[in-house]
């Protein structure tokens, strides 16, 4: 804008200087379809590391192939995937449930709050939720403690939320709290003012010890579940033994109650709030677990805690538990027909998997739950592996598909069938020519890793995702143009190759675009191909590289980003000037970093926008075409070496 001059003086005005820079887009981001035994369902979730994959998705699983890819993804230089979790949909498909249990005001009372795992699975049977009432206000709020456990019992993960109200008007209110921050479990229902009743047995308020009159010879009966386990007391041996204050006679009572049997050896009793009152619990394997106290005469020491036997509650609330105390309502979670958990052999079916990986676009489930990730470059389906030879060619064609139009790359893994034997994968590739894409590639053998959950015996998994890591460390260590093959692109945490190729089995497979996965003395497991699945030589298409192909969707996609700004400029030679100012600063850049052929930037690259590429006709039409240009490294496959025997020389 012009500056009002209006005394005489100096003005000064900052002019735009036609600079926007454009920021090359990352190149090797992961994607990862699957099965999962936790996690939400056909949701695109970023994780950025191994670590982050087993807090979010539950981590290694027989049955998911992508979980022992995702592991091998980021031990070979992956550093950021997205993550989709799949069930089996369509006919002959059983559907994941969430584990729920429905939290009552009190034992045989009314219904207050359902508690259900934050996603499907049999994974929800871990979670724990402990209810107290040791808040700012303790005769109307309540805490609520949720626990994951593993099959031993430890704790995995803990979300605390406290001073919680059922009140949606409120800002505390206990769904609209623990629904927008939880990772472990959602609330709906509940009854504005009620209470979910505390967990374990509770005594009545005890704000005066001297009051209650607690003598030494005073007994209590223990029940667990029901049934009585001991008899216990008396408390001392005389008055002066006798506890003098709370803190001691709970301690007493711990002792007293873990030597009464074994079912209640791990009994806790423990004080809390103020004024103070008891808290007794089974302290068993079991959430489920009720202790109760009575006494065997009237007066005795329950009554005078205060201990109500009949409003005694679970020590814990157990999601998909069994109906105790004031836990009604359970519902188990379940992993549908497509069980993680299991081997592929102990699947029940396999109907409904291969649907379930497509997914439907219009409902952005499946594969397509990638569409609201704003950028990945490397897809990997894994379980393609364990489908049958249709299934995991419709797999394989809906993710090319999708890899096209998203300027993405797919690792296509063959099925088992075809995966281990070059005559297999020939004849399989040749049945599905239809698979050929400049946008997907393919290796060849399979691998076999180290198995956490085996006792690290060796477990045969596809290559996408050690290669997809391979492809993410090249990218780092060299630029996306370099081949990520060669004898320095090893792989990590592989014991060993499912198939030993000999030279010329290689020189079967390479004409026909298979990379190959090589094991050489010195180096060990190596990649040595880069071609995508138009790289065979019959083709003759100019996206035959690997790097080549990647090296042009990068370009691709950072000038798509990096030219947003051009819509609805005025389209004329100002605007064609600072196009060419900025796509040829970007290519510059790539120029200086070896990216490209030639020495200088006129052999490597052009960027053409003026009056030869936009007729007017083109401008009347509001469209600006920008021509760019590039000479590209191709990887040096072949090696010859010419070796002359030198004759005898004349002398001069």
């Amino acid at each position: 804008m012009a500056v009002a001059v209006t005394y005489p003086g100096v003005y000064i005005q900052e002019l735009p200087s036609g600079v926007h820079t454009i920021t090359g887009v990352a190149t090797s981001i992961g994607a990862f379809v699957d099965a999962f035994t936790a996690g939400p369902v056909n949701k695109a979730t970023q994780v950025l590391s191994f670590a982050d994959f087993e807090r979010q998705f539950g981590g290694l699983a027989p049955g998911s192939e992508a979980s022992y890819a995702i592991q091998q993804f980021f031990l070979n230089g992956g550093a950021e995937a997205y993550v989709v979790r799949v069930t089996a949909t369509g006919a002959g498909a059983t559907s994941a449930t969430a584990a729920t249990i429905t939290l009552d005001d009190k034992p045989g009372g009314s219904a207050v709050l359902t508690a259900t795992a934050s996603s499907p699975g049999a994974w929800g049977g871990a979670v724990r939720v402990d209810v107290d009432y040791l808040t700012t206000k303790p005769d109307s709020q309540f805490n609520l403690t949720v626990t994951e456990v593993d099959s031993t019992g430890a704790v995995i993960a803990t979300e605390v939320f406290r001073n919680l109200v059922i009140d949606p008007s409120k800002s505390n209110d206990a769904q609209t709290t623990v629904n927008a921050t939880s990772q472990l479990v959602s609330l709906s229902g509940g009854a504005t003012g009620a209470r979910p009743a505390r967990t374990g047995q509770v005594s009545a308020a005890a704000p005066d010890y001297d009051a209650l009159g607690v003598k030494f010879g005073d007994t209590i009966t223990v029940n667990l579940n029901g049934n009585k386990v001991a008899e216990v007391g008396p408390l001392a041996a005389k008055a002066a033994d006798a506890p003098a204050d709370l803190p001691s006679l709970a301690a007493l009572l711990q002792t007293l109650i873990r030597a009464a049997g074994p079912g209640v050896a791990k009994a806790t009793v423990s004080i809390v709030g103020s004024p103070p009152y008891l808290v007794a619990k089974a302290g068993g394997p079991n959430a489920g677990d009720i202790i109760s106290f009575t006494d065997a005469n009237a007066g005795g020491l329950a009554s005078k805690l205060g201990f109500d036997a009949n409003l005694a509650n679970v020590q814990l609330y157990a999601l998909g538990g069994t109906a105790a105390g004031a836990a009604t309502s359970p519902q188990s979670g379940a992993d549908g027909s497509w069980d993680p958990t299991q081997t592929p052999a102990q699947w029940s079916s396999q109907a409904g998997i291969a649907l379930g990986l497509i997914g439907d676009e219009a409902s952005k489930s499946g594969i397509y739950a990638l569409l609201d990730v704003d950028l990945f470059n490397i897809l990997c389906v894994p379980a393609t592996l364990n489908l049958g030879d249709g299934d995991a060619a419709s797999v394989a064609a809906a993710a090319s598909t999708l890899c096209e139009t998203r300027r993405a790359m797919y690792v296509l893994d063959p099925p088992s069938s075809a995966a281990d034997t070059v005559p297999g994968v020939t004849s399989w590739l040749g049945a599905n020519a239809g698979l050929r894409s400049a946008n997907a590639a393919l290796y060849f053998p399979r691998i076999d890793m180290p198995d956490p959950t085996n006792q690290l015996r060796p477990r045969k998994v596809a290559p996408s995702g050690t290669v997809a890591g391979l492809w993410a460390r090249t990218d780092g260590a060299r630029g996306v143009w370099k081949a990520p093959a060669g004898a320095t692109a090893t792989l990590s945490n592989v014991q060993k190759l499912e198939y030993t190729l000999t030279d010329p089995e290689n020189g079967v497979l390479n004409p026909l675009a298979v990379n190959c996965l090589r094991n050489f003395p010195i180096y060990g497991p190596v990649c040595w191909g880069a071609r995508t699945l138009n790289g065979a030589d019959q083709m003759a298409d100019q996206w035959k590289y690997i790097p080549v192909r990647r090296l042009a969707l990068y370009i691709e996609e950072s000038l798509y980003r990096g030219t947003q700004w051009v819509v609805f400029e005025p389209n004329d030679e100002p605007l064609w000037a600072q196009i060419r100012l900025n796509v040829g600063a970007f290519m510059q850049s790539l120029f200086r970093q070896g990216a490209f052929q030639g020495t200088t930037p006129q052999q490597a690259y052009f960027v053409t926008c003026d009056a030869t590429t936009n007729p007017q006709v083109s401008i009347n039409q509001g469209i600006v075409n920008i021509v760019v240009g590039f000479a590209p490294l191709l990887p040096a496959e072949f090696v010859v070496i010419s070796i002359q025997q030198m004759a005898g020389q004349l002398a001069t």
